[in-house]
Order: structure tokens, then C-alpha cells, then sequence
């Protein structure tokens, strides 16, 4: 079968500030029509400027320098951008990572679908506004006709998602790129918006290229997979003989550090001794009055937790469970409607003045979005700085000497201090963010997320650094997260939370395999599994 996406010996060259970058060399694969074919690699690896190579979407300052790219006999690297501007959508649809960033916020949901029909001639009025309710429907989405009239603000993360799906594939493309599409998302709405897609995609006979990070997710879901370091393809094969038997060190290295490929236990053991509580929810509640609705909404439902001091607690659950609305109790960014919050013994919701900094000195957090957390118009330096202006510590020279130190123990070059959040990937600016929350020496460190965006080596980097600072420090950590494999390395202890509950909790290991409640049996199967080798 011929390829309907051919890339030959594909070389990109970014123009920087410090000289000509190569990104990408000699980069070669085809994709047949209804095939899937995942690249993998750490950030910086090439990935996604691959991907924006194929929609021809290379940032100004970048160009290809050699090979082409072949969608079925078009010659996409000779084409002028008018005809790219009639096959993007057309023929080659894009599903990106952040949903939030690439849907119009003052446009309902379906008039954008509606729109990528109309630009493409396929349909106008009526007809197209027929058409993308009949989409949203196809892409999981229930009430179509009701959610064709909202905001992409009145939709969960999942839905969004979905709703992307829906405008990328609105056109029946031949190749579909679908960049990170799911790395926010928790286990149980990935599964269902994956498996939508994979059905559409089948119904269309579109082949798809997924660009992910997370090795397991390309191992149950590609046919193929492709690894890539340092803008070089190192292996490709069938995924599943690939998983089985990695060939190139570099492969290998990937899928040791792979949560989902492991079950060793990172975090350090625990000893007999009762360690002392340092932070202790009961009974808390937070509701939130919603539009149109006479009922408030209860996110927080009397929860009771207990994070020991030395120890990481972890809370899951899926989207809307009430996990982010704790951390954000824990941190006194939001105050609780009942119930009580004590941090060595002191109520938080009475702290007042310094008090209250130093309790925010105590507690820091790391959120799960990077381009939201730090300031676009300071440096790195500057980012990681601030902290330490503003609870005045050390002087001008003390403070240049702690951001160094910072960088380094995030695996962050120093040289990267001078430059602003965009210059960096959104693992960099993750590590950043990390940075900035350790610069206090704090107790406890509030991860909502924090490491869901980055690639496996990254990932394992924090992770080894959060296990060897609390191992040092005795530091604790409330962690957040949809990825059950990194909270079962990590955590000590393992709360699951549904509609604003706590429904299960223990030890992960003994949660995880003997899950007593339906929520985490529904949470444990949607788990990623790698697809058997073949006999």
C-alpha cells in the first residue's frame, strides 16, 4: 500500500539569537492510510517540529533545509502557503495539545466547527450547523444540539478536547496530527476521547500521527512506533516489538524511566516510627454557586486527610472529582466552607498578616499549567528570584548564587537564567516552576499536576529530585495527579476521590491492584496497557 504521508530525509534550521540550530536531521517515515504511528523522545527531541513541518507551520525564524514531505503526490515543502491554507483541515487535520489556547473563547463550540466547514466550501448555514451537531454527537459529546450553543469555557478539559477532535476531523482529512492530545487529561477521560477518536478515524480511514511522551499510551494505542533524540530518528518498528525488544540504548533508557513500565518504588521507604502530622483536613467543604443553578455545587464534600510530615500523599480521581479544589484549600488560596485545616496544629483559615506569609512560605505550590504560572514578561532569573525579594531573603549576590543552584538541581543550564518563559518548552518552564517553589526551603510542596506534561526522562529527574529532597529535608508533598503509575512509585499513601468524596484510600500498591470501590476499579482499568508482541 502506498503511503499517503511520506517524509524523505526531512532537515530543519532554527535562526537564533546564538546562531543556526538544527532541529531536525534527516528525518525519514511514511504513514499508510488507517495506521497510526506514535513519535516519541524527550522535549527537544524534534517531535512536535515535525508535526509542524507536515501542516507547514514552522515558526518564522525556522525553515527546512533538506528533504521533503509528500501528502499522497502533493509536494507540501514546494507549496505556496495559499494551497497549504486549503489543506490544512482539508487534508491534514490537527488536534493540539492545549485546548484552552486553540479554541476561540468568544465563539460557541459549534459555530467553530461549523466555521472549518464553511472555510473548506463543504458546507454553509444550516447544513454545516446540521453537520457539526451530527460531529459532536460522533466526538462523545452529549446534548449536541444544548452544547452547540456554549463557550469553550462551560466544558471540562475532556470535552474540549473531544470538541477538537470533532473540527479536526470535520473534514474527513487524509492524516490527522494529533500533538500531545491527551496529556492533561486523567486516565478515565483520556481512555474515552482516545477511543473516539480511534473510532472516527477507523470510520474515515485517516491515518494518524501521534506525538506523545508517554511511552505506554503510544504502546497500546500506535502500530507503529518511532523514537527520536536530539532531531534524529535513533528506532521504528512495530510497537509492540519495539516495547518488547528496544534496540538503541537511547530506547531503552526511555522506557526504563517510563512509571507505567516499572514497579519500582522510588519514594523512600517508610519507618515504623508515627511520623509527626503536619497538615490535617476534616470534614471540609467547598461550594460554589453555579449559573442558572439554584443548587450550589459541593466540589468538596467533607473530606479528611492527613499528610504526615516526610511523607507524599497523593489524591486522584477523575476530572471534576474535587482534587484540585483540596490543593487548592491546602494552600489558603480558597477558604472552606466547614470543616477545619491545620497545619502543626494551627488553624489555617484564622492566619492573618505574617502569620499568613509565613505560612505561604511553608507551603508552596507547583501548578499544572506552566504557561499560566510564571510571568512572561520577567526572565528566568527573575521567575525563580521572586520569591526570595519577597520574603527578603539574602541580598542581590546571595539570591543571583540561588538561582544558579535552583536551575541545576532541576537539570536546567544556567545560561537559561537570561531567557524569558517562551524561549523554553513547556518541560523546561515545568522545571522552572519547580524551581520557584523549592527557592523557600519550604515544608511542603502542593504538585497539582506538575508533572503530567513532561516527557518520561524529565519526569523522572523531578521525581528523583522530590524523593532525594524529602529524603535530605524531610519534606512532604501533596500530589496531585491522573497518572495512577507515577503515584504508585511515589506516594505513601493514596487517597481516590469522586464528586467531591473520598471513596477509597491506603497504601497505593494495595488500592491500586485490590480497588474496593467502582471509581478506582474504573480509574485502575483505563490504565494504558502495551499491546502483546505478536507470536
Amino acid at each position: 500500500m502506498s503511503p499517503v504521508l511520506s517524509v524523505s530525509g526531512l532537515s530543519v534550521t532554527f535562526d537564533t539569537s546564538r546562531g543556526p540550530v538544527q532541529a531536525l536531521h534527516d528525518v525519514s517515515l511514511d504513514l499508510v492510510a488507517g495506521e497510526t504511528v506514535a513519535v516519541v523522545g524527550e522535549s527537544g527531541s524534534g517531535k512536535s517540529t515535525l508535526a509542524s513541518c507536515v501542516n507547514r507551520l514552522l515558526a518564522e525564524n525556522g525553515r527546512i533545509t533538506g528533504g521533503t514531505i509528500r501528502l499522497g503526490d502533493h509536494d507540501i515543502t514546494r507549496t505556496s502557503e495559499a494551497a497549504m491554507t486549503a489543506i490544512r483541515g482539508r487534508r491534514i487535520g490537527l488536534v493540539p495539545q492545549d485546548p484552552m489556547t486553540n479554541l476561540n473563547p468568544v465563539m460557541t463550540v459549534g459555530a467553530q466547527i461549523a466555521e472549518a466547514l464553511e472555510v473548506h466550501g463543504l458546507a454553509s448555514g444550516q447544513t454545516a450547523r446540521a453537520r457539526a451537531i451530527e460531529l459532536l454527537g460522533h466526538a462523545g459529546i452529549d446534548r449536541p444540539v444544548a452544547r452547540y450553543r456554549q463557550y469553550p469555557h462551560e466544558f471540562s478539559g475532556g470535552m474540549r478536547q473531544r470538541v477538537l477532535i470533532a473540527m479536526a476531523l470535520a473534514c474527513r482529512p487524509e492524516v490527522l496530527l494529533a500533538d500531545e492530545p491527551t496529556s492533561a487529561l486523567d486516565v478515565t477521560v483520556q481512555r474515552r476521547v482516545l477511543d473516539q477518536m480511534t473510532a472516527l478515524t477507523t470510520e474515515l480511514g485517516t491515518a494518524v500521527l501521534l506525538i506523545t511522551h508517554d511511552l505506554a499510551l503510544a504502546a497500546e494505542r500506535a502500530d507503529r512506533v518511532v523514537v527520536m533524540h536530539r532531531g534524529r530518528v535513533v528506532e521504528s518498528g512495530d510497537a509492540a516489538t519495539l516495547i518488547a525488544a528496544p534496540q538503541h540504548e537511547y530506547t531503552q533508557r526511555l522506557l526504563a524511566a517510563a512509571p507505567a513500565m516499572s514497579d519500582t518504588k522510588v519514594a523512600p521507604a517508610a519507618t515504623d516510627e508515627e511520623p509527626e502530622t503536619l497538615l490535617e483536613i476534616t470534614g471540609a467543604v467547598r461550594r460554589y454557586r453555579l449559573r442558572g443553578q439554584r443548587e450550589h455545587l459541593r466540589a468538596v464534600d467533607g473530606v479528611a486527610l492527613t499528610i504526615p510530615r516526610g511523607r507524599t500523599v497523593a489524591i486522584v480521581g477523575e476530572s471534576g472529582s474535587g482534587k484540585s479544589t483540596a490543593a487548592r484549600l491546602a494552600l489558603r488560596l480558597e477558604r472552606s466552607d466547614a470543616g477545619s485545616i491545620r497545619f502543626r496544629g494551627t488553624e489555617v483559615g484564622g492566619l492573618r498578616g505574617k502569620e499568613l506569609l509565613a505560612y505561604r512560605r511553608a507551603v508552596q505550590p507547583v501548578f499544572q499549567n506552566p504557561y499560566a504560572s510564571l510571568d512572561p514578561r520577567y526572565t528566568i532569573a527573575q521567575v525563580i528570584e521572586e520569591p526570595l525579594r519577597v520574603h527578603r531573603i539574602g541580598d542581590a549576590a546571595t539570591r543571583r548564587k540561588a538561582v544558579v543552584d535552583l536551575l541545576d538541581r532541576v537539570a536546567l543550564p544556567a545560561a537559561y537564567a537570561h531567557r524569558r518563559p517562551h524561549e523554553l518548552s513547556g518541560g523546561q518552564r515545568q522545571r522552572v516552576a519547580i524551581a520557584r517553589a523549592l527557592a523557600l526551603d519550604p515544608e511542603l510542596v502542593v504538585m497539582d499536576e506538575a508533572v503530567s506534561a513532561l516527557d518520561v526522562l524529565v519526569q523522572e529527574q523531578i521525581l528523583d529530585l522530590m524523593v532525594s529532597l524529602q529524603r535530605d529535608q524531610g519534606l512532604s508533598y501533596l500530589f496531585i495527579s491522573h497518572d495512577l503509575a507515577v503515584v504508585q512509585l511515589v506516594a505513601h499513601h493514596v487517597y481516590v476521590m469522586q464528586s467531591g468524596k473520598i471513596v477509597e484510600d491506603g497504601a497505593p500498591a494495595t488500592v491500586f491492584r485490590s480497588a474496593q470501590h467502582p471509581s478506582t476499579q474504573q480509574l485502575v482499568a483505563a490504565v494504558p496497557q502495551p499491546r502483546r508482541q505478536p507470536s
